[in-house]
């Protein structure tokens, strides 16, 4: 039997080391990592110098409430020593890079959306214990967790303009602000961390639920002072281009819809520590309706995803997905019609390269609506 937490710690970070792949795959990488004040490993350093640099921080505090008790300190210390995250200067975002792990990735050898959404969890997760919220909780706060309110998704919308690749490496740049006393904004920037390169945009709605009685309830003074402080401020905003797609409003699909996916079940592993499924599972789900000939063939460029409703783990769920005309191709055929073009070739070709699909999830029983949404898809580059 192990004795002692230091050598269970010792012990973790040393498995850790013989587990993982900590060498770098750029020399800029250690040189972000040591300017960033995380550990930097490389072959030429031994696991023992590694194991007692990290157990010497297991001690350390910094950043946590003064209620948290020493040993979920010393934890959480650990954690963030070796995360590769971090505050940015002025204190308000909060930057973390990732590499893109082989069980990330789908047939294409790229991350998955539900990856690339998963990881924006992460980072807005790790984005609120920097600053000292909870770490039993998705960002609680000390007056959220008295009164046993939690924080749940009621919009995400999700652009993609380059999928990383396995053994790529992500940098997500997350912060959030008030959005009245209803909801709070919480917006994401992906990057590719060898060249800076903007991959994707997000950016998602919260509000709260009493966990108890599992209904609605209003942002507090006390609630929003608490989390206003961390917020930039003056607004900042992901999308900050007027009409850009994160304000669609979505119509609700109606029968008969073009494909369907009937009798979905949660898994007890899409249960989350809210009690409910997970809010990325959903994106699963929209995408199981989506036919097989455009996931063969398109790539999907981006999501947009309204939740009207939680998910239980005896819910039994249907997706309905109809396709709709691409954005822009009715102004095609206008102006072609007064070219000796042939508007309506053009418009096919202009339907082959772009899909849009309208999607609707809802319980098999009683047909109420738990998310509705829209994606786009382009066909995929030649690879």
């Amino acid at each position: 039997m192990l004795k002692g937490s230091s050598f269970s710690v010792t012990h973790n970070v040393q498995t850790l080391t013989h587990c993982r792949f900590w060498v770098s795959p750029k020399s800029t990488l250690k040189q972000n990592i040591r300017r960033n004040g995380v550990v930097s490993m490389s072959t030429s350093r031994k696991t023992p110098d590694l194991a007692a640099t990290v157990s010497a921080s297991a001690t350390s505090t910094k950043g946590l409430s003064a209620s948290t008790d020493v040993a979920s300190s010393s934890t959480v210390s650990l954690a963030n020593r070796l995360r590769l995250g971090r505050l940015t200067e002025d204190g308000l975002s909060y930057k973390e890079s990732f590499i893109v792990r082989s069980y990330e990735v789908g047939i294409n050898k790229t991350a998955t959306v539900e990856t690339i959404a998963n990881l924006l969890q992460e980072v807005g997760c790790n984005h609120a214990q920097s600053v000292g919220f909870s770490t039993d909780g998705f960002a609680t706060t000390p007056t959220m967790r008295k009164l046993h309110l939690i924080w749940v998704t009621a919009r995400m919308h999700i652009e993609i303009y380059k999928y990383p690749a396995w053994s790529d490496m992500v940098e997500i740049e997350t912060w959030c602000q008030s959005d009245g006393r209803i909801q709070t904004r919480r917006d994401f920037i992906l990057k590719d961390f060898a060249n800076g390169e903007v991959i994707g945009r997000a950016t998602s709605k919260w509000v709260m639920m009493n966990q108890d009685t599992r209904r609605l309830e209003r942002v507090s003074t006390e609630i929003h002072d608490e989390y206003l402080i961390h917020c930039p401020k003056t607004p900042r905003l992901a999308f900050p281009e007027e009409d850009n797609k994160s304000l669609r409003k979505i119509p609700r699909l109606e029968d008969p819809a073009q494909y369907s996916k009937l009798g979905l079940v949660p898994r007890r592993a899409d249960l989350d520590m809210n009690q409910h499924v997970n809010n990325v599972t959903y994106i699963g789900w929209i995408l199981e309706s989506i036919p097989q000939e455009v996931i063969d063939t398109h790539e999907l460029r981006s999501i947009t995803l309204d939740y009207r409703r939680e998910c239980q783990h005896d819910d039994v769920v249907d997706s309905l997905v109809s396709s709709e005309p691409v954005d822009g191709v009715e102004e095609l055929i206008s102006e072609l019609k007064v070219t000796n073009g042939s508007p309506a070739a053009a418009a096919k070709d202009e339907d082959d390269d772009c899909r849009q699909f309208l999607h609707l999830l809802r319980l098999s029983c009683s047909g109420s609506e738990i998310n509705r949404g829209h994606t786009d898809w382009s066909r995929k580059p030649l690879r």
